[in-house]
This record gives structure tokens, sequence and C-alpha cells, in this order.
């Protein structure tokens, strides 16, 4: 289990490091100049929204590219034993279930704090970080026991338990902060986190898929539970 998930981790943080660099990092670059002073927008001047943002830095894009590898690895520990107990209770691993496990995750982990406290990029306001971080994990926990009772329950009360799970940490709502100034205009702000999902849903995709793959090939599968004879 440990050797898939490593494998998997590492194929699917590999390809989501590079859409980031692609797709997502453009976008941080380019907020930073408006976070540093660099760009002003609704100044006196007019400015481009198409500014050069340099080459590629080996050390901070090597260092993005490991981390997410690592990342990702991580994610697997995680998804991939609950995969495993899921085919003990009689579901199918194959590509297509691992990629419904994978957008699983990416509802759990990203999406479901990501609806009321979207990815930020350098220079808008925010709330204390302390107070964001306590609802993040709040969040997530009450999404994974969601998806949980979802996933392995088939009683409409549970049912219902998880569709309440999933409002509360949202009808009691995000930190938000006091006033709404920043200096980075809006439109950089919402390109971020539409990328940022974007590439975080396909990175979790391919996760669900590259685990269950490596744990088929891998040849150490498990069984639905037998009934004991008398």
């Amino acid at each position: 289990m440990i050797t898939s998930a490593l494998f998997a981790g590492a194929a699917a943080g590999l390809i989501a490091a590079l859409l980031q660099l692609v797709f997502v990092q453009p976008v941080l670059l380019h907020a930073e100049l408006y976070e540093s002073g660099q760009l002003i927008h609704f100044g006196a001047d007019s400015v481009s929204a198409h500014p050069e943002l340099g080459g590629l830095d080996l050390m901070r894009d090597g260092l993005s590219v490991v981390f997410s590898m690592l990342l990702y690895t991580g994610y697997a520990l995680i998804l991939l034993p609950l995969m495993s107990f899921a085919e003990q209770r009689g579901q199918s691993l194959d590509g297509r279930n691992g990629l419904i496990w994978g957008a699983i995750g990416f509802l759990v982990i990203q999406f479901a704090a990501g609806f009321s406290l979207a990815p930020e990029v350098p220079g808008v306001a925010a709330a204390d970080v302390g107070a964001r971080q306590l609802w993040w994990f709040g969040t997530v926990a009450s999404a994974g026991i969601a998806a949980a009772l979802i996933a392995f329950t088939r009683s409409w009360a549970t049912w219902v338990g998880a569709a309440v799970l999933l409002l509360a940490p949202h009808l009691i709502g995000a930190p938000e902060p006091d006033t709404f100034a920043g200096t980075v205009p809006p439109e950089i702000a919402a390109l971020f986190a539409a990328r940022a999902f974007g590439v975080a849903l396909v990175g979790w995709s391919l996760l669900g898929a590259f685990a269950a793959y490596f744990w088929r090939t891998s040849g150490v599968t498990v069984s639905a539970p037998q009934p004991s004879k008398a």
C-alpha cells in the first residue's frame, strides 16, 4: 500500500506541479507585482494586463515541483487506505472508481473550505490567519465525516446528517476581514481562485486513478469478507 501510494502521489503531484507552473504561477507572479507596489491598478496611468513576468526560476520552480509531489504522496497515503477499505466492503477498484475517489478527495480537502474561503493571492485583505486555519480544519473534518457517511452507509438518516455536516461550517461563516481592501485587481484574484481549483481537481482525479491502478497492479487486493459457514 505504501509503495502504491508513493508511486501514485509522485505521478499525480508531478503533473499537478507542471499544470500549476503553466496556469497558476503566472497569475501568482502577476499578483506579486501589485503586492510589492511595482504595479498599481486604478491609478492615474493605465497598466497593462500582460506584464513581463520573467522566465523559470530553477530553485523556486524546482522546489514547487518537489513540494507538490510530497504533498500528493501524503494525500495518497490517506486516500488509498480508504479505497482499500471500500474494496473490502465489496466495491471494485478500477480507473473509473479511482477518478470518483479522487474527485471526492478534491471536494473534501479543496472545495469544501474553498466554497467560503477561496484561494487567495498575495496582497488581498484577509482575516486573522489563526481563525482561518481553525475554520478550515473544522470544515475539512466535517466534509470528511460527511463523505464517509455517504460512501459507507445506506441510511437516509445518516445521509441527512452528512448534508448537515456539509452545510454547517458555511452557515456559521468563514472568518472575514473587517474591511475589504487590497492592492491586487479583483480580476486577478478571481482567475487565481478558478485556476487553483481547476488544477487541484485534475491533480486529485489523477491521484485517485493512479492509486487504483498501482494498487491493482501490485497484486495485493483485498477480497470482501465471506460469510462464515455453520
